[in-house]
């Protein structure tokens, strides 16, 4: 596959992931408005912690949020990627926040039934499906959203949605500049990343191209620890790519001991590095030594810096960014970015199980 020959893209992107990825920032806008009318009881302002349930793409929506903003969030917010919530995790006192792309994710249906079983406030995020109707049932606000893609593709609204609703309840700031911002700084950029830029101009491009036969690893560090992940995983669902991610500075205290062997694996792993100015001032050292200790090694690395002033338009900037280089090392590899056949594969497997 020629990158500059984006006409042959269509090839091997039939259901147009590329067209959705270009709608991140439009995604953002809808969403947040979406939240201006949202009205919820009293009693929804009076938590004192809230739960955020999902898997996969939409749990990814809560895990920006918890990294975005935990530094000022007024209670605790835990995510929650599994059938059941934490013992503590019960009462008016506590929101649960159910985040499901289709409204059919097992784990998410099962772990919201337990919420409203221990007396839990709740949320419903979804396009429909079977949370959808167990919110009309149920009687509790349902947050719905009409997007068709995969749930990967659908960021723009498992995040946003959170993110305004935390800010109607007042549990955070107002966001509405910040988002902005970001939606600006992602326009912006993505004239630079599009695919009628050509590879010697187009830096998402030129790493799609670095990264054919490698394994990147991605390095994260406070509220760009959930961006990290985000590169990992769309790597592995639209190029269909070994990915791994480690957060800093835990990396420091265990996976820098490991960097040498076996030496076959090192000579072909990508250290990407999510760096950015707002992080905390020994991490920004933290960041400079792990430079060296990777090149000590001979591993190869490479730094990342999102854009804007906000931590949000970092965030999002960077997620836009790796967008694009996971569609176009999909390309290189020859695979379509939207099927996602693995997965297919284990629900209809756990459909057929039969727990005893």
């Amino acid at each position: 596959m020629n990158l500059d020959e984006p006409g042959d893209f269509s090839r091997l992107d039939p259901d147009n992931m590329l067209a959705r990825i270009g709608e991140l920032p439009q995604q953002c806008r809808t969403a947040w408005e979406l939240t201006r009318d949202l009205d919820l009881p009293h009693a929804y302002h009076q938590v004192q912690r809230v739960v955020v349930l999902g898997m996969g793409g939409s749990a990814i929506g809560g895990a920006l949020l918890e990294g975005l903003v935990s530094g000022e969030c007024s209670v605790p917010v835990v995510i929650v990627r599994d059938y059941s919530i934490p013992t503590f995790a019960r009462g008016p006192e506590t929101l649960v926040v159910a985040s499901s792309y289709s409204g059919n994710t097992e784990e998410t249906l099962m772990a919201i039934s337990e919420a409203l079983e221990r007396g839990t406030l709740s949320i419903a995020v979804t396009t429909g499906g079977q949370l959808a109707s167990l919110a009309r049932e149920k009687g509790i606000p349902l947050l719905r959203f009409d997007y068709r893609s995969q749930p990967r593709a659908a960021l723009g609204y498992s995040f946003t949605l959170l993110l305004g609703l935390f800010s109607r309840l007042g549990l955070v700031r107002d966001y509405s500049a910040d988002l902005t911002e970001a939606v600006e700084v992602m326009e912006e950029w993505q004239t630079e990343i599009a695919p009628q830029v050509p590879t010697a101009q187009n830096a998402a491009k030129a790493l799609a191209e670095r990264l054919v036969n490698r394994l990147p690893v991605i390095y994260g560090a406070g509220f760009l620890t959930a961006v990290a992940n985000r590169w990992k995983t769309q790597f592995n669902e639209n190029s269909k790519h070994w990915a791994f991610f480690e957060a800093l500075p835990e990396l420091h205290h265990n996976a820098v001991v490991g960097l040498g062997i076996p030496t076959s694996v090192r000579d072909m792993v990508t250290v990407l590095m999510l760096r950015s100015d707002l992080d905390h001032p020994r991490v920004r050292v933290r960041w400079d030594i792990t430079a060296e200790l990777l090149s000590q090694e001979g591993v190869a690395c490479e730094s990342f810096y999102g854009r804007g002033k906000s931590r949000l338009a970092q965030m999002l900037s960077l997620i836009h960014f790796n967008d694009y280089v996971s569609f176009y090392l999909a390309m290189l590899n020859g695979v379509d970015p939207t099927p996602v056949r693995t997965i297919a594969f284990l629900k209809q497997r756990l459909a057929e199980a039969r727990i005893e």
